[in-house]
Formats: C-alpha cells, sequence, structure tokens
C-alpha cells in the first residue's frame, strides 16, 4: 500500500509586496517590554544627551527611565493634579511639566523638589517646552492662551491669545529661541515670534489639531488632527505640501527618526506608522490599546509608544551580537558520530552507508484527509487564524478535496456560523489572482446546496448583498480595463503598420 503524501502548500508571494532596505531597518526591532503606568500615558520624551533616558508623564507622577530599565530610576510626584507634558531641556538637566491645577513645574533631573513654579494660567496646562536659549519656557494651556516665562526669576514674559479654543499642540524652534509653533482645537496652526508679540503665519488644519513637529532644517511642518497628517512648507508661506490619511481613527502623535528623518505617526486605531521621504507606508507597528503619545530616541535605538490603557510598550533595536547569540543557542550540539568518528570523519568510498527512514509528521488536516474525515478537515482549514493569516493553506485544503472529488460532501450539512465564514473568505480573497479561481469553484456549489435557505440568516444574507456589490464594480472595471486594452491593441497595430510603411518607402528610394 503507498504511503500518505501530505497537502503540499505551495506559498506564492503576495502581489505588490516590495521588501527594501527601509522595511528591513524598521523590522529589525524587538518585541515590545511593556510596562504599567499608574493611568494613561500623555507624554513620553527622551532626553536628547546619551544614555538617553526618557520621561514618562502619566497620572499625577513623571517617572524617568533608563534606556533598558523596566523600572523608574527617578520619580517626581509633587503634583496634587493630573501631571501634562514632561519635557527635557536640550542639556537634558532639567524637566518642565505642566499640571490639571493650572502650575507649571520645572524640575531638575537630580533632585525631586520642584525648583520653580510658573503662576498664571486659569485652566489646566497641557504643553510645556523649553525655548531653544534654555532660558525660557512656553506653555500652552485651556484657557486658550500660550504664555512665555522667564526660568530665573519665574516671571511671566509675555501672553499670547489668539487661539479660540483649547491649546493641545507645541513645537518650539531649535534654530531660533524667538519661534515656535502651536496647534489647537480651532482648527489652526499658528507660527509665533516673540519679537513681534503676536503670530507670524496661520495654517487651517481643517480638524483639532493634536500635535505638531518641525524638521530639523525647520522648512517644513506636520501637523496631526482628526485621520489626517499634513505636511507644510514654511518657505512658501505656509503652503500645505501633503495631506495625508492612513489611519482610521484620530491621529494624536507623531515623531521624527533621527536616520533619514523619517516621519512616524501614532493614532487611536492602534498603529504606528512609518512613513519614508515620500510620504509613502513602508511598515506598522501594531498596539494592543489606542495610543496617545510616542516618541523615538535620538539614536534610534528605542522606540517608545504611551496607551490609554496606562501601558508604555518599548520595542528596542536588535543588534548583530543579538543574532549571534541566538543562533549560538539554537545551535545543536555534536551528534553521536561525531564523537566516536571525529568532527572531520569523511566516509570512504567502500563504506556502505545505512540511511535512517525519516519520521513524518502530518498536519492536524492532513491526519484528516488520511482518515477520509473530509468535513473536518475542511473546518480546520477554516479556523478564523487560518483563514485570515494563512488563506494558502484553506485554498490547497480546498483544492486537495476538489480533486479527490469529496468537495461538495465536504461543503453539504453546514450551519449558519460556517456559511457566514464561506462568505468572509469569499469576501476578502475573491479577487486575489492566486485564489481566485478556487474560491469561484466553492461559491458555484454554496450557491447550488444552500440557495432555498440563505434567507433564513440576515448575516448571511447581508454579506452576500455585500459580496454582490463588491462583484458588480469589479465586473464594471474589468470591462473598463478590456476597453482601455482594445485601445491600445489598435494603437500598437496602428504604429506597426507604421513603422512598414516608413521601412517599405526607405527600401524604394534605395
Amino acid at each position: 500500500m503507498a504511503s500518505f503524501k501530505p497537502t503540499k502548500v505551495q506559498f506564492l508571494p503576495k502581489l505588490g509586496e516590495k521588501v527594501t532596505e527601509e522595511t528591513l531597518y524598521w523590522k529589525n526591532y524587538k518585541s515590545p517590554v511593556q510596562i504599567k503606568e499608574f493611568g494613561a500615558i500623555t507624554k513620553i520624551d527622551f532626553s536628547p544627551l546619551p544614555p538617553h533616558n526618557y520621561a514618562v508623564t502619566a497620572s499625577t507622577r513623571i517617572h524617568i527611565y533608563g534606556p533598558h530599565s523596566q523600572e523608574p530610576i527617578r520619580s517626581f510626584t509633587r503634583f496634587r493634579d493630573t501631571a501634562y507634558g514632561g519635557r527635557f531641556r536640550g542639556d537634558g538637566k532639567l524637566l518642565v511639566a505642566g499640571s490639571e491645577e493650572g502650575l507649571i513645574r520645572l524640575f531638575d533631573i537630580s533632585g525631586r523638589v520642584a525648583l520653580r513654579q510658573f503662576k498664571g494660567h486659569s485652566k489646566a496646562v497641557h504643553m510645556t517646552s523649553f525655548l531653544s536659549d534654555g532660558f525660557r519656557v512656553v506653555s500652552g494651556s485651556d484657557d486658550l492662551s500660550c504664555r512665555v516665562w522667564d526660568v530665573p526669576s519665574a516671571v511671566e514674559l509675555s501672553s499670547l491669545t489668539e487661539h479660540t479654543d483649547y491649546i493641545r499642540a507645541l513645537a518650539p524652534s531649535k534654530l531660533n529661541p524667538d519661534l515656535f509653533v502651536t496647534g489647537s482645537y480651532d482648527h489652526t496652526v499658528k507660527v509665533f515670534d516673540m519679537r513681534s508679540g503676536s503670530s507670524v503665519m496661520t495654517m487651517q488644519h481643517g480638524h483639532p489639531v493634536e500635535c505638531v513637529l518641525l524638521y530639523p532644517s525647520e522648512a517644513l511642518l506636520v501637523s496631526t488632527g482628526g485621520r489626517y497628517v499634513k505636511v507644510w512648507d514654511l518657505l512658501k508661506g505656509g503652503q500645505e505640501l501633503v495631506s495625508l490619511k492612513n489611519h482610521h481613527k484620530t491621529v494624536t502623535c507623531a515623531c521624527l527618526s533621527s536616520v533619514g528623518n523619517k516621519l512616524l505617526t501614532g493614532s487611536l486605531d492602534r498603529h504606528v506608522k512609518v512613513y519614508n521621504s515620500s510620504y509613502k507606508v513602508v511598515h506598522n507597528f501594531d498596539c494592543d490599546a489606542s495610543i496617545l503619545s510616542m516618541a523615538i530616541a535620538p539614536d534610534d535605538e528605542a522606540l517608545a509608544v504611551g496607551m490609554t490603557n496606562g501601558v508604555l510598550s518599548v520595542r528596542h533595536r536588535r543588534h548583530q551580537k543579538d543574532k549571534e547569540m541566538l543562533t549560538s543557542r539554537r545551535r545543536r550540539g555534536p551528534s553521536y558520530q561525531v564523537f566516536v568518528k571525529g568532527k572531520n570523519f569523511v566516509p570512504r568510498q567502500d563504506d556502505f552507508l545505512v540511511s535512517k527512514p525519516v519520521k513524518q509528521y502530518l498536519r492536524k488536516y492532513d491526519k484528516q484527509l488520511k482518515s477520509f474525515e473530509v468535513s473536518k478537515a475542511l473546518d480546520t482549514a477554516l479556523q478564523t487564524w487560518t483563514r485570515t493569516s494563512k488563506p494558502d493553506v484553506t485554498v490547497v485544503v480546498i483544492i486537495e478535496l476538489n480533486r479527490r472529488g469529496t468537495l461538495k460532501n465536504a461543503l453539504a450539512g453546514r450551519n449558519e456560523e460556517i456559511r457566514g465564514c464561506f462568505c468572509v473568505l469569499f469576501f476578502r480573497h475573491i479577487f486575489d489572482p492566486r485564489f481566485s479561481r478556487p474560491l469561484l469553484m466553492v461559491g458555484d456549489i454554496v450557491l447550488d446546496l444552500y440557495q432555498q435557505v440563505f434567507h433564513q440568516s440576515p448575516v448571511v444574507e447581508r454579506l452576500l448583498q455585500r459580496l454582490m456589490e463588491v462583484l458588480g464594480r469589479e465586473a464594471e472595471l474589468q470591462q473598463e480595463l478590456l476597453q482601455v486594452l482594445g485601445i491600445l491593441d489598435t494603437l500598437f497595430t496602428s504604429f506597426v503598420m507604421l513603422i512598414d510603411g516608413v521601412m517599405k518607402a526607405k527600401k524604394i528610394i534605395i
């Protein structure tokens, strides 16, 4: 009796899948380390100086973490209410933060007690930052004002009240100590100049602004709000260059990598997206909850993400040493033959080689196919994880059942849930050239078997209606493509005839 041959799964490459250096660069991060905080994490900021500790603002405290520590190395807890917007100064020695009570506190990294308190705001202060000279602090509050403070004397230098709603975004210029950018829930982004005491540029984002970000050259400005990420050219008076809409929910934060100044955005849809220089998404990080804050280390060694559930997710870059350690762990020890014969043993020409039979391990669906349990094999291939992550396996099992002539028997007698699984499978993969033929064959059989009972299930009927709409649009698209193909054939034919006419004319002349 012939031995059972397991089902061979051919993993075909996805259409349009390109592996670039940028993709490999961002895939080179380890699995995230998760740290639980006391509340939603509203701000993360890395120190600009090595070893690049980072400040995490959550609830009524600010924790300072080391690059690889999972416990805070220092904590600032002198807040009566929620703390907001903890940021380092350029030398990494001072930290400033706002609070729900309207106070702004200045801390020394080596101490615990606030060095200064700035009073003047009447409502919560969500955004604070140092200006590039290091001697002034700028703050944005829910009282609709931006204020600039003098650090040595704790005196208010200026108050700007041009916004008409909460100010939730702030970015100081690193090249000019008198410039800073603010974003507000009044849908505007403003560039302020302290020398004139007012805004010198205003951009309309169109949605409540959650974050603003300046490129290192400060010729480009990024604003996020709603589902949109917009890039503005400041050298052209605030002209909009790009409007990106790759997230499904509000984009809450953005940052720039140090290598190539690549843009990263985080959203309430639990995704971090990485863009290349042409603003195409090249990588995506998935998180467990909605993202409120994000920061990347100045050397790109760590990516920290703060979420609404109070979890801090930190990913570190994988180095060559780490890869060598992994390979050394997986390396098997020497076999018995090596001990007996030696490491460099080579069999002689007269030696008789006895081969050992290799034990064959079958997958669950192969075991069921071997036992002729065709319905169970199809159930295994239709499991949620298999049909979503590995549709190749599901389609291969369908092809094998069709080859055996038992596909119709395997599809018969199914309940409403399994029929819904078939509809979802069609809806996701019917237009994929790798799977379209076997899925169309399955669709014909399912319609023949269950056309009398489809109306009894509103869920399945709704899925079928959506599938029919999508198929109608696809059919229209195919017809338009055929028309374009006919036009191209006509053009190519006329071009070939023209070339032939020119060649004949040349021969006649010669």
